[in-house]
């Protein structure tokens, strides 16, 4: 089972939100998922990035692999 970190969109047409989940890379990008770490709203100036650093750590530790994206919001939140 290969377990990424990655993000699932939410919110309205043109007004995108995001949820940062931990999910199979077999399943949809908003589809079923193993858990949720933060939120990410880039709508926001300057842009929201809330990420729970312990959840995150600890999937990371265990081999999920983080999208270039969520691995850029990790980094900027630092983590």
């Amino acid at each position: 089972m290969a377990v990424k970190i990655r993000l699932r969109r939410m919110g309205a047409k043109k007004a995108p939100f995001y949820r940062v989940v931990v999910a199979d890379s077999r399943y949809p990008r908003d589809g079923r998922f193993i858990e949720e770490i933060g939120t990410y709203n880039p709508l926001a100036n300057p842009a929201e990035i809330k990420i729970d650093t312990e959840k995150a750590q600890k999937w990371i530790k265990n081999g999920a692999q983080p999208t270039d994206t969520v691995k850029k919001l990790l980094k900027i939140s630092g983590i």
